[in-house]
């Protein structure tokens, strides 16, 4: 009888110890606002309505890991608990999103400045091998890659079960994003290393021969071009009808989402390559000239500037009343939204031209110094991340989670120790 108690003690101590560590995922998918893809959503907002890391003039450091290489442009996206991000090593990376422990990596055939999406279980992701992957988000295995003909710097928008991604070829794709099949291509005169935008059935971007692009979702064909006085790698956030962008003429612009016609030009005084935020009538930007703008969304009228000790190719993310966004002074800054003024920076050993991205309570951004950092903590807690590869790169910092492997491990013990019997007293 003992023997027997026992057994059901343990079993329940298992059981505890699974439901600690796999908390309801619908319910944490219900009530955190995750940051799914490059800029945040389909319109690039780049805002979210998570809490984040406000209170304090020191950066509250969650975490950092360690890839192989330069994270150079590519962004964190961070689904259920997990952060996704590539590196200049060829790797995309999972990480558990609370402690940074590696979960799985998979390795491309070039460096991956592309920032990934991850849509209905599935992570897609560009890299300079010239080719598009599809991976399964739980495991890292490969679904489909589709080859296009030069480097896939562009972020890839994942709307109505199409992929839209640019490429150094000077083409914009929309691939199927089940099997990775061309539904069709449309070739600009330059390449195309901004994101796309994906808004009311109409796909948004800017190439290197100088204009902004609107294009039929569904078919490809073309809508309206704008010309600006240079390339435009900066990607469009597209908000109650308006097109934000930058060029590499040292303006930022607003266009007619329905036309293409002009609104508003601003002028900074070097390259705009930052991708703008836009939230609560505001449009945050950098620029090459160093600095960090808050613009009128309606009228373009200059709110505050921010200076930063280099110039601002990462692009800002706004939550909770602060605008983040890196430097190539190597700090990671935390500026309140409606002054400009510091609330705290975070000093990295290399460029910060990695965008960052904020989901419950925790910013992620990327940095040259080859390493992914969180700051803040955990508001809601998390799904189960998926259970870790056995398979690690071979770089430093990436330890496993094995919490999981305990539970199962104490299952086991508990399935075998309910078989034994008794026999003249003894346990055989």
């Amino acid at each position: 009888m003992k023997r027997i108690i026992s057994v059901i003690l343990l079993g329940l101590l298992c059981l505890s110890m699974f439901l600690a560590f796999a908390p309801n995922v619908k319910a944490q998918q219900s009530t955190v606002d995750w940051w799914s893809t490059f800029r945040h959503d389909l319109t690039h907002t780049g805002y979210s309505t998570s809490t984040a890391p406000i209170t304090s003039q020191n950066p509250q450091f969650l975490w950092n890991y360690t890839t192989g290489n330069s994270i150079e442009y590519s962004s964190p996206a961070v689904v259920n608990g997990v952060v996704y991000i590539g590196s200049d090593d060829h790797y995309l990376y999972a990480l558990n999103a609370a402690t940074g422990t590696y979960i799985w990596s998979y390795k491309t055939g070039g460096a991956i400045d592309s920032s990934p999406a991850v849509a209905n279980g599935v992570v897609y992701v560009g890299s300079e091998d010239h080719r598009v992957y599809a991976l399964n988000a739980a495991t890292g295995t490969k679904d489909w890659s589709y080859t296009t003909g030069d480097k896939v710097e562009s972020s890839p928008a994942v709307a109505n079960n199409v992929v839209y991604v640019g490429s150094d070829d000077n083409k914009v794709y929309a691939l199927n994003a089940q099997t990775g099949t061309k539904e069709w291509s449309y070739s600009t005169g330059g390449s195309v290393v901004s994101s796309p935008a994906v808004v009311n059935g109409v796909v948004y971007f800017g190439s290197e021969d100088d204009k902004v692009y609107a294009l039929n979702a569904a078919t490809g064909t073309f809508d309206w071009s704008y010309t600006t006085g240079d390339e435009v790698d900066s990607s469009p956030a597209v908000v109650n009808g308006i097109v934000y962008i930058g060029s590499d003429d040292y303006n930022v612009y607003a266009l007619n989402a329905a036309t293409g016609t002009e609104m508003w030009v601003f002028g900074t005084g070097n390259y705009v390559v930052s991708c703008p935020a836009v939230a609560n009538g505001v449009v945050y930007i950098g620029s090459e000239d160093n600095n960090v703008y808050a613009l009128n969304a309606t009228s373009s009228s200059k709110i505050w500037s921010y200076p930063t000790g280099d110039q601002v190719e990462s692009s800002p993310a706004v939550a909770d009343g602060v605008v983040y966004v890196g430097s190539d002074d190597d700090n990671v800054y935390a500026l309140n939204a409606m002054t400009g003024t510091t609330i705290w920076t975070y000093g990295t050993l290399n460029l910060v031209d990695s965008s960052p991205a904020v989901a419950n309570g925790v910013v992620y951004v990327g940095s040259n110094d080859y390493n992914v950092y969180a700051f803040g903590a955990i508001t809601v807690p998390q799904p189960s991340p998926p259970v870790p590869s056995p398979t690690i790169p071979e770089f430093p910092n990436q330890v496993l989670d094995f919490s999981l492997f305990a539970v199962m491990a104490c299952a086991a013990f508990a399935v075998i120790a309910a078989k034994k019997k008794r026999i003249n007293g003894k346990i055989l």
